[in-house]
């Protein structure tokens, strides 16, 4: 078992080619501690998303802070704190912080690829 509090996880700058805009992330599992799970805090700074990408998992996104959207190529979600969205293995889909707006999610995964559909 581990123990950790959020506020001592360092909030890290993520520069990923993912991201467009200001994005950090608090590692909640990290490379040091690997597992079947991969969890993270991610918060998107002032309208910052995400590109369209997809999941060889499925994840789930859990809304801590802010106001965002959770889209898809057919479907725009607009979530605020208390939501819970579940994207499917390989959905093609984009989150992140409204225009003007910061916005935080837990993501929850298991270990699997990425690609950026854009």
């Amino acid at each position: 078992m581990r123990h950790h509090r959020m506020d001592d996880i360092p909030d890290l700058p993520d520069n990923s080619p993912m991201f467009v805009g200001s994005v950090t992330k608090k590692a909640m599992v990290t490379d040091e501690n690997p597992g079947l799970l991969r969890a993270n805090v991610v918060t998107f700074h002032y309208g910052a998303r995400n590109k369209l990408h997809h999941h060889e998992t499925d994840q789930l996104l859990v809304v801590t802070a802010g106001e965002g959207i959770v889209a898809t190529e057919s479907e725009e979600l607009q979530v605020t704190v208390g939501d819970v969205v579940h994207v499917p293995a390989g959905e093609r889909h984009w989150h992140g912080a409204k225009q003007g707006a910061t916005f935080s999610h837990i993501s929850i995964l298991t270990p699997g690829g990425i690609t950026i559909d854009e």
